[in-house]
């Protein structure tokens, strides 16, 4: 029986909801200790992250972003604030991803928002892909970003990787054979939001198909979504 190209396209795509309790911390406890703190209205804390693609940035700006929600104001930058003039609320978190790529007008409000920040008792968490010395950006912003709190967000190991999809799985009901894990630290992305995502997929055609959740079906799964970015 063929695999379901539509809704197997859909399972492996899919993203879940990204907050700081389901972020496979690794060697970041420090960071993610900061990050809770950011919740506190009272706090004032200035926190740059870095790291390559695939660390989990985005997933730790957006957790960290959920979990204070509830007790402060939050406002993405520049998406929620592109004039320099808009007046932010007092005690706001200022949430800002992939600063390298801010043209030089957001990059003169953010550096304007920094001078703001003591007056409004603001908090800002950015992030970004290199230290903060290495940054294309305006050297005034450049050097206010290195007076941040700064976490390099440090990548898991292939055991830390293998047990976090293990208790995925086990969070799923799978039986994950250990093949199937060893192929894909070895094959495609390593990322583990990609990881997962295969897992997901291998778990849904598992149960559509009525076949256990083996390599010869990951294969199946991997394959398909290759050729589906091939197809113009």
């Amino acid at each position: 029986m063929s695999l379901p190209r539509r809704q197997l396209l859909l399972d492996i795509h899919q993203d879940a909801t990204r907050t700081l309790e389901n972020f496979v911390p690794g060697a970041n406890l420090e960071l993610l200790s900061r990050l809770d703190g950011l919740s506190i209205p009272e706090c004032r804390d200035a926190i740059y992250l870095w790291g390559s693609a695939g660390c989990g940035r985005s997933h730790l700006l957006q957790g960290a972003a959920t979990r204070t929600a509830s007790t402060r104001p939050v406002v993405q930058f520049p998406c929620d604030d592109t004039d320099a003039a808009t007046a932010l609320p007092q005690q706001s978190l200022l949430v800002v991803d992939d600063v390298q790529c801010l043209d030089d007008t957001a990059q003169a409000n953010l550096f304007r928002r920094f001078n703001d920040s003591r007056r409004l008792g603001l908090s800002l968490l950015i992030a970004g892909t290199t230290p903060p010395g290495e940054l294309a950006l305006r050297e005034d912003l450049r050097t206010r970003i290195g007076q941040c709190l700064v976490f390099e967000v440090k990548p898991l190991s292939d055991e830390e990787k293998a047990d976090a999809l293990g208790r995925f799985a086990h969070g799923r009901g799978m039986r994950l054979d250990e093949a199937v894990v060893s192929y894909l630290l070895r094959h495609g992305r390593r990322d583990l939001p990609s990881l997962m995502d295969n897992i997901e997929a291998l778990d849904h055609a598992s149960l559509e198909q009525k076949r256990p959740a083996t390599l010869p079906l990951l294969k199946e799964i991997l394959q398909l979504s290759t050729d589906s970015r091939k197809t113009p």
